[in-house]
């Protein structure tokens, strides 16, 4: 029968022999005494002679005899499980103790603080043992020699005496060092504590005070270098003064309730723990004040009238703040977590909600092939709502961090180091181009000092600018670095255009990537929107092309002419509406494809994929057969080059770099024209330009306007004579680096002006330039661009006599090398002009806007929506309307392709080169040079033209033909390569009143129709034997007098232009 054992005190059975004096048996239970033995109840038993009662026996565990250890009346399973617990436990604190006294002392040998450090240690921890004995009456009486926390105070204050007198021996001024609060925190806890070990007595006093430390907090943890940036810094210093002054006025509360007013005989007192003064000083810091606990002494009531003035300020300022540090840290702080396999890039500059949504609409376009990589954004400010939003909106692709790229820390933050490269946006709308420039040159600086690797492609506003990232010596450009110059892209693209009008627009719609959309009524939008969403790609072509002459191939990367062969490894540039279409290139082999008709099927084959597995060259029955085919290509006999122009070493008509026409530096005065002295003149084919601008505003560059017009691949009677208009003062400022140009004249005076207009015939001229560089900071963006759409619509609004009569010459624009230039009817140009009404005249233009949305107050006549995007209007369709923001798409084109970006600025600068920036870099200017075969050689360049359709070799494709039998025709006869079509708006008008508008269609189907008042886009070689015509040459669609010499025809007065 099991029986009890109950616990009653005293030894248990084992231990006493037995059942022995202390155990007793009752109703078959064994059970003992307690340890107090005096018990009275009625019910009660003997044990010896020691009375007991049933009621104080407390039963433990059954008892069996078929359980041998359960005789010792406890159940041990708790030790097995303190053991396992206090094994890991234990084993951590050392660890983790061990690892922070390690840290603590390497760091605080390395920054020479030990001793601060160390003091504030011990006095956080002689506030804890404050903490400990509040639990005790205020003044008590305990044992010094057995008491454990009244010795390790002893000896903290013992180093708190040391510490103060050498504090005291340092200190220059002794007063000030008196009267600090460290020293007053000593004062009142070091003395105490030796007059209570004389006395035997303890009393908490002051001691809280030690609390007032906390305030250093932030100074420790800058020695040990934990906390580093400013919002840190400035979270510790706010928390550690809250949490100092909440301590030490809980403490004075606990010392004065607890002890009672003197005057009043200490009666007055109430008993209350620390933890309760620390819960009523929040509730009252917070203005709740729940009534509960409250001050009784008068001077606790008195002090709580002062603290809660200065508490609830503190707590009024200093929590709102504490959390939104907090709050901040948790959404934009932290560390970027780089995934395995997967690229990133750092985005920083001028981060914005229109610069952001146009860098990821093009960045993450659907046509990119495998986008895999990830956006880090970083920037000093907070996104506001909308950016926020569509951070949101890319959360799979896209991550902010807020920080400063000029912080190494913050650098560190986001991996930079390991960034695929590194992005800088610049403010295209900043009102001081120099200033902006010289924020993302320290941005690059910056970067490269932290890693010299890093690949960095940033944004400048100003040409002149680029200069200052050559001094830096880790910038590179051959290892992918790039400066994207808005200005000097922007310029060109401008004077690309008065070449060949519409250039702009389809040179804008090839680099961005855009969608195709599709229409099915046959209205010109139709044609325009799948030009729209041709792009350029580069991948190299596969082996079957080696020992091919470019028009076989019929590809490009520069049109570099029917007498290049194509070598290994050659990269191709091309023109498509996605990257699956560029790979074929790639895989193309002539075995196994040559007998496929559809363009789909062509794809990797074992052919190549053992080459590529190999690396090795073309077999020998490859190799024959590429000869074979490029030996069977009949060549046109009119494309074999002529000699270059005789070389003339007395004088200098080039720049030393041979890339572009000279003339010696001239006064601006010379170049001055009155408006009489202009209005006398009667210049065609030229190019005016509209500059408002005044002596405050900030240089455009104009040089980069200029330098396209006078590239050296062009003739020098081919030259458009340039007449600006604008404010003498604002063009002294840019005279300097124009004045070496030939055929550039002022006309000082308004643009707006219709007299100044007609002064210089522009009714005339090939192309009416309107540019701005006034900064208008109005906040309605409609009048940003005020003076640039009144110049618009004053123009298109004149009317002009025919005082010239309408001109009905033909215009030989271009002439393909080898062609009779005596027979009008073989130049594909012939019969291209434009009618000069007496009512009305269609003056070409085209304009610069700051702001997208007011191109739609170019055209009062067409029905665009006033919220389509930029590309979707019909003055950019036109290219009558130019925008800086389309070069936004540059950014992402040149990181996923860096040969992008060379080919635009050769296209629209007319030949820039590394070597050209260099010597501007050094001088800023070009210096003249002799004409040499060296330089002489590199005239011999592609330059854009149009062509016309209406006259003409090509003038049978114009009546019907296919737009890929002109592109066949074209390349392989006269060596020029289309790439697009600039065609009326209203097409199946034939009658003299149509619409002069034209839009354009970029890289055109194979199957389009063409119709005879087509213009083509066109890359034309450099006839040198073109020199030695005194022709007129025109590149527009302006009808000119082929009688003339030049392009510019004096009235008497050719005196007083001192430009030819």
């Amino acid at each position: 029968i099991a029986e009890v054992i109950v616990r009653a005190g005293g030894p248990r059975p084992e231990e006493s022999g037995g059942r022995g004096n202390n155990w007793i048996t009752v109703s078959g239970v064994l059970v003992r005494h307690l340890k107090y033995r005096t018990c009275f109840h009625p019910r009660m038993t003997t044990c010896g002679s020691t009375p007991l009662s049933e009621s104080q026996m407390e039963i433990l565990i059954l008892y069996s005899p078929d359980i041998p250890c359960a005789e010792s009346g406890q159940r041990m399973w708790w030790a097995f499980l303190v053991a396992s617990l206090a094994t890991f436990f234990g084993g951590l604190f050392i660890i983790l103790l061990w690892r922070t006294l390690r840290y603590l002392w390497t760091v605080c040998c390395q920054c020479g603080n030990k001793q601060v450090v160390l003091v504030f240690i011990l006095s956080i921890a002689e506030l804890i043992i404050y903490f400990i004995n509040s639990s005790d009456p205020i003044e008590s009486c305990p044992d010094f020699s057995t008491d454990f926390t009244l010795q390790v105070d002893m000896v903290f204050n013992v180093f708190f005496l040391l510490h103060f007198g050498l504090r005291f021996i340092a200190a220059n001024d002794k007063l000030k060092f008196w009267l600090e609060v460290n020293s007053v925190v000593d004062f009142f806890t070091v003395p105490p504590v030796f007059v209570s070990m004389y006395l035997n007595r303890s009393w908490l006093g002051l001691r809280f005070l030690r609390a007032l430390r906390l305030i250093q907090m932030s100074e420790i943890l800058q020695f040990l270098n934990i906390v580093q940036t400013r919002d840190s810094i400035k979270l510790v210093n706010l928390c550690s003064i809250f949490i100092s002054t909440w301590l030490t006025g809980a403490g004075f509360i606990h010392l004065v309730e607890n002890s009672g007013d003197p005057w009043k005989n200490f009666e007055n007192s109430q008993s209350l723990s620390y933890w309760e003064c620390v819960y009523l000083l929040m509730v009252t810091m917070s203005t709740v004040g729940y009534g509960d606990i409250y001050a009784k002494t008068d001077i606790g009531r008195l002090f709580m009238v002062f603290f809660i003035l200065s508490g609830l300020a503190m707590f009024a300022r200093y929590v709102p703040e504490i959390a939104a540090i907090i709050l901040n840290r948790q959404k934009y702080g932290g560390t970027y977590d780089l995934a395995p396999g997967k690229k990133h890039i750092v985005v920083c500059g001028n981060i914005t909600l229109e610069s952001v949504s146009n860098f990821l609409k093009d960045f993450l376009h659907e046509d990119r092939d495998d986008v895999n990589v990830e956006i880090v954004f970083l920037h000093h400010i907070e996104p506001n709502l909308e950016l926020e939003a569509l951070f949101k909106r890319h959360f799979t692709q896209v991550v902010f961090f807020q920080g400063s790229v000029l912080n190494p820390y913050d650098l560190a933050r986001v991996k930079i180091e390991l960034a695929d490269a590194c992005l800088i946006i610049a403010n295209k709308y900043s009102p001081d181009p120099d200033a902006e420039d010289a924020s993302n040159i320290m941005r690059v600086i910056s970067i490269k000092n932290y890693n010299s690797k890093i690949r960095i492609i940033t944004q400048m506003l100003q040409y002149h600018n680029k200069a200052h990232l050559l001094n830096i010596p880790s910038w590179n450009w051959r290892e992918g670095d790039d400066a994207i110059c808005l200005a000097e892209l922007k310029l060109g693209f401008i004077a690309q255009s008065c070449l060949a009008q519409g250039l702009s627009t389809m040179l804008a719609n090839l680099f961005s990537m855009r969608s195709s959309m599709q229409l099915e009524e046959e209205i010109w939008q139709k044609y325009y929107l799948e030009g729209v969403s041709q792009e350029m790609y580069t991948d190299y072509l596969s082996s079957s092309f080696v020992g091919l002459s470019f028009p076989e191939v019929c590809d490009l990367m520069i049109n570099p002419g029917k007498n290049v062969k194509l070598q290994e490894k050659t990269l191709g540039i091309f023109i498509a509406s996605d990257a699956k279409e560029v790979k074929r290139a790639s895989v193309y082999c002539k075995a196994c494809h040559d007998d496929i008709s559809d363009p789909k099927l062509v794809k990797k084959c074992g052919c190549m994929q053992s080459e590529a597995e190999s690396d090795s060259p073309l077999s020998s029955k490859k190799k024959k057969k590429n000869e074979q085919l490029g030996e069977s290509t009949n060549l046109s006999p009119q494309n074999s080059r002529q000699p270059l122009d005789t070389i003339d070493d007395s004088v200098k008509r080039y720049d030393s770099t041979g890339m572009f026409h000279w003339c010696p530096p001239r006064d601006i005065e010379k170049a001055v024209l009155t408006r009489s002295e202009a209005a006398m003149t009667v210049v065609t084919g030229h190019v005016v330009v509209c500059i408002f601008g005044d002596v405050n505003s900030a240089v455009m560059g104009l040089r980069n306007l200029v330098m396209p017009l006078r590239a050296s691949n062009f003739h020098y009677h081919e030259l458009k004579h340039i007449v600006f208009v604008g404010s003498l003062d604002y063009l002294k400022k840019e005279w300097d680096t124009i004045n070496i140009f030939p055929k550039v004249s002022i006309l000082p005076g308004s643009p707006l002006s219709r007299a100044n207009l007609r002064a210089v015939n522009i009714n005339l001229c090939d192309m009416c330039v309107i540019i701005s560089g006034i900064q208008n900071n109005d906040e309605d963006t409609s009048m940003q661009d005020k003076e640039c759409i009144l110049a618009s619509l004053n123009i298109q609004s004149m009317q002009f006599e025919d005082t010239i009569g309408l001109l009905q010459a033909n215009s030989h624009g271009f002439i393909p090398p080898g062609m009779d230039r005596s027979s009008p009817q073989n130049s594909p140009v012939h019969g291209l002009m434009r009618q000069t009404m007496t009512m009305e005249c269609n003056i070409p233009f085209i304009t610069d806007l700051v702001n997208d949305g007011n191109v739609q107050y170019l055209d009062q006549d067409d029905d665009d929506d006033p919220d389509s995007e930029l590309y979707l209007t019909q003055p950019f369709a036109c290219g009558t309307a130019f925008a800086v923001s389309v070069l936004d798409s540059l950014m992402s084109a040149t990181y996923f392709n860096d040969n992008i970006l060379s080919l635009i600025r050769t296209l629209v600068t007319g030949g820039s080169t590394p070597e050209l920036e260099s010597l501007l870099a050094e001088e800023n200017t070009l210096r003249g040079g002799y004409s040499t075969h060296e330089t002489l050689a590199k005239r011999d360049r592609c330059r854009v033209t149009q062509v016309a359709l209406c006259e003409g070799p090509f003038a049978e494709l114009g009546k019907g033909g296919l737009y890929g039998e002109l592109f066949r025709k074209a390349i392989k006869t006269y060596n020029m390569l289309c790439f697009g079509i600039y065609r009326l708006l209203d097409m199946p008008r034939t009658t003299e009143t149509e619409c002069t508008k034209r839009f354009v269609i970029t890289n055109p189907p194979y199957d389009l129709e063409l119709i005879p008042t087509d213009m083509v886009f066109c890359l034309i070689q450099f006839d040198p034997a073109a020199g030695h015509s005194c022709t007129t040459l025109s590149h527009s669609s302006n009808k000119k007098n082929s009688e003339t010499p030049s392009t510019l025809a004096s009235i008497p007065l050719e005196s007083f232009l001192p430009i030819l």
